[in-house]
């Protein structure tokens, strides 16, 4: 029997490969027909059977050239930068061609170096679809495309081909928050017809194999301290996404490669542990490696070639010492061990399929046509809030949308056929297009539906894994959607604050960048300096240093004073800038402000003189924290503790009816403080995994990551975030 499945099994092979060979041929043989600049026989005519026999050899030469050349030119190509390389591969596909052409007997034919560029992508997406169609029909061929997709060979990797124990993938949804991830496994009607609900797949495991629950991010509601906390079990002193440290007079910023480095090293120093995914675990389009051995598009690993500091060799030696490697040693070898390698690496397992390549690079074109479309017609219908779209904008969206998506989730089926424990995978194109277009706009939602079927992908092909595998999909944070600070009240939060200490203000304000996962994944890609973004968005110290140091993050702003040594407490404030901190407390779109007292501790400000002492939690006047729920006390007072908190820590207004806030930043769904549903997370995970006690909420991402850990039968590193007292206990609302 074992004979005859191995010859069905070959035969089967032949027959699939003489199919996609026609149609190549066919395919051929009608551009020819079709295009003016090129044909396939000579100027006098040919008969029939010598064009056809012509297209037939044309075809399979260049079938073989993609196959033996391409993976080796693909190797080559990824020293260009990642958003080059997706507009590049057609241009490699047509010289494939044009060589394949040279390489035909008896061509007489003439064809133009740019129609092959056309040629070659139209032929590659027929074969593939071709190709696609006919092992859909044939389970074992399914499984090997799906092998190829990763780049990898079934059962390939570290983990035993017989290994049974159930592995675990793990898939952040990056920014869906929980409301809108209900909303879209609902059914809709529209003009009168019950429509299928945006994320079916889900909405299918919601009905029969998976819980939903939500859980509550910390004050820092961004996927840099989310995530940390998440992989590492620990997000102390993280206080924002951005935050200024006066020791090294430095910008922090999570998704800098640099800095999630220098926070990944500060985690594992605090928690004394690699991450949740040491040993055997995999890390994909992640901010941070959670100790992984196997890592893709990992932003603290991004960097091309880092110095070995006393710090980075502890690192390595607590890192290595996890995965069971000796003490000593090189220290490249130990951090090769380790899995520090860089991010790009990933690109080569997706892309060495020239069909993968060329329908990437497609569907990567097609983005940006429909992005500015989108915002032509929603600058038509003159849809409010809404804001700038232009510029870089529609590539980087494309970027997450489609190359970061592709690669990642090639990455997790690979990750699955080689049998690894656990994969860790972050899908950033929802967060990237709510940013701009809004939460629950049409455009978000038609991102939801594209990562319901990548979702749907990585379920059907754990089904060709060598272990079972149990699928847990978690965000990091929601987004809470408003118009921006700058278009509600016409100027600036910094402006704000240099009227509040009496300097010069500018006539028109200027909106800081938007700060999202994929602008700084986009500038890894390309190798461009960390300090080279646009003007505002991670150097936000110019001037002089007695000038405040304001950066934003979502809705939630810090602002610091390089000349005050140490942390700024309110008197000092007040004897320098008697009008800032009632400037700020008492303007409409702010919700309160943090500040040091030297006598009270942790004050919190408000309008109309209200005050919240968070040591004691007396209360003056009407509470600044109340429309932002119970819980908002405890998560003010744990980032009020860290030693990095700035000097006034800013949160804007929230509306509990509409649920509204206003961003720092030109976004118009934004997420990084309280209020709303960015603060609202959620965690969907099989019935048969111990999830929380109903009657308790979630509460911290370092709890999520207990649970986590929990499941994956380690200890956890870090408990849940103490709270103020008991009347704290609740989630801040959402």
């Amino acid at each position: 029997m074992g004979v005859l499945r191995r010859w069905r099994a070959a035969g089967g092979a032949i027959v699939r490969v003489l199919v996609v060979w026609a149609v190549s041929t066919a395919t051929m043989a009608v551009l020819a027909g079709i295009l003016p600049d090129f044909r396939i026989q000579s100027p006098t005519g040919d008969s029939p059977t010598r064009i056809a026999v012509t297209a037939a050899a044309a075809a399979g030469a260049f079938g073989l050239l993609s196959a033996l050349v391409w993976p080796v030119l693909v190797r080559a190509v990824l020293l260009v930068p990642a958003l080059v390389l997706g507009l590049l591969v057609f241009f490699l596909n047509g010289s494939l061609l044009l060589l394949a052409l040279r390489f035909t007997p008896d061509w007489q034919g003439d064809i133009a170096p740019a129609t092959a560029v056309v040629i070659a992508a139209v032929m590659s997406a027929a074969s593939s679809a071709a190709s696609t169609t006919l092992a859909m029909r044939d389970d074992a061929a399914y499984g090997r495309r799906l092998a190829r997709l990763a780049g990898r060979r079934r059962g390939a990797g570290n983990e035993a081909d017989g290994a049974r124990e159930p592995g675990f993938v793990f898939v952040q949804l990056d920014g869906v928050g929980h409301d809108v991830l209900r909303e879209a496994v609902r059914p809709v009607t529209r003009k009168g017809r019950l429509r299928p609900p945006a994320m079916e797949t889900v909405a299918e495991w919601l009905d029969g194999s998976h819980r939903l629950v939500p859980w509550t991010t910390d004050w820092s509601s961004q996927t840099g301290a989310s995530q940390l906390a998440i992989l590492h079990g620990s997000n102390e002193d993280v206080p924002a996404f951005r935050w200024y440290e006066k020791e090294t007079g430095q910008v922090m910023v999570c998704n800098r490669p640099s800095c999630a480095a220098e926070l990944e090293r500060r985690a594992v120093a605090r928690t004394g542990r690699a991450g949740l995914l040491a040993p055997d675990g995999a890390s994909r389009g992640n901010l941070f490696s959670g100790g992984a051995g196997q890592l893709a598009l990992v932003m603290s690993v991004s960097t091309r070639r880092r110095r070995f500091s006393a710090d980075r060799l502890a690192m390595a030696r607590l890192r290595s010492r996890a995965v069971g490697a000796p003490e000593g040693g090189d220290p490249a070898a130990v951090l090769a061990r380790v899995g520090a390698t860089r991010s790009r690496t990933g690109y080569f397992a997706y892309f060495s399929d020239p069909a993968n390549a060329v329908r990437t690079a497609a569907s990567f074109c097609a983005e940006v046509v429909q992005e500015i479309t989108e915002s032509v017609s929603a600058r038509l219908r003159h849809e409010r809030p809404r804001v700038r779209r232009g510029g870089l904008y529609p590539f980087l969206r494309a970027f997450a949308t489609v190359v970061e998506r592709d690669v990642a989730v090639a990455a997790v089926v690979g990750d699955m056929l080689a049998g690894r424990g656990a994969v860790y995978a972050d899908l950033v194109a929802y967060d990237e297009v709510a940013h701009h277009s809004g939460p629950r706009s049409r455009d978000a939602m038609r991102v939801l539906r594209r990562l319901d079927r990548a979702i749907r992908l990585i379920a059907d092909a754990s089904r060709y894994a060598p272990r079972p595998y149990r699928i847990v999909l978690l965000s990091d944070h929601g987004q809470s959607h408003g118009e921006t600070f700058e278009t509600a009240y016409g100027l600036t939060l910094r402006d704000l604050v240099r009227a509040g200490c009496g300097l010069p203000v500018r006539r028109r304000a200027r909106g800081t960048a938007s700060g999202a996962e994929a602008r700084a994944a986009a500038r890894a890609a390309l190798h461009r300096p960390e300090h080279g973004g646009r003007a505002g968005e991670e150097r936000e110290t110019a001037g002089p240093s007695s000038e405040p140091v304001v950066l934003a993050s979502g809705n939630l702003a810090l602002i610091s004073f390089p000349d005050l040594p140490g942390r700024a407490d309110r008197q000092g404030v007040e004897a320098r800038h008697p009008a800032l901190l009632r400037t700020l407390a008492e303007h409409p779109g702010i919700g309160f402000v943090l500040v040091l007292d030297r006598e009270r501790g942790p004050l919190v400000l408000g309008g109309d003189g209200g005050e919240h002492e968070l040591e004691t939690g007396r209360v003056t006047g009407r509470d600044p924290l109340a429309p932002f729920g119970p819980g908002a006390a405890a998560a003010v007072l744990r980032t009020a503790r860290f030693p990095h908190a700035a000097d006034i820590m800013v949160n804007s207004a929230y509306d509990p009816v509409t649920r509204a806030v206003h961003a720092f930043e030109e976004q118009v769904g934004s997420h990084g403080g309280l209020g709303g549903d960015q603060s609202r997370a959620f965690l969907l995970h099989p019935f048969d995994l111990d999830g929380p006690d109903p009657l308790e909420r979630l509460v911290g991402a370092e709890a999520v990551h207990g649970l986590l850990a929990g499941w994956l039968g380690r200890k956890p590193v870090a408990e849940a975030p103490p709270v103020a007292d008991g009347k704290d206990e609740q989630p801040v609302a959402g």
